[in-house]
């Protein structure tokens, strides 16, 4: 059973990884696991969709979403 993820949860998450670990150097990289969700997340904005199923994610940004959801309550969770 694949897990739904809206827009919000990504940038919350995005944000979480942000808050971890900011980024750094001149050119403000983002984090590796923050970098990872940026990606779908702007897919989402791009395709103006709502939500996205991880599974259809990469395992980087899966991995990431999982940390995430460990400290994140969210009513649904299998």
């Amino acid at each position: 059973m694949s897990i739904t993820l809206t827009l919000p949860e990504l940038e919350a998450a995005i944000n979480y990884w942000r808050s971890r670990s900011p980024s750094q150097g001149e050119e403000l990289a983002l984090c590796p696991q923050a970098s990872a969700l940026a990606v779908p997340y702007a897919m989402l904005i791009f395709d103006r969709k709502q939500a996205v199923e991880m599974d259809e994610l990469s395992p980087a940004a899966q991995q990431a979403l999982r940390e995430w959801l460990s400290i994140t309550p969210r009513s649904g969770l299998p």
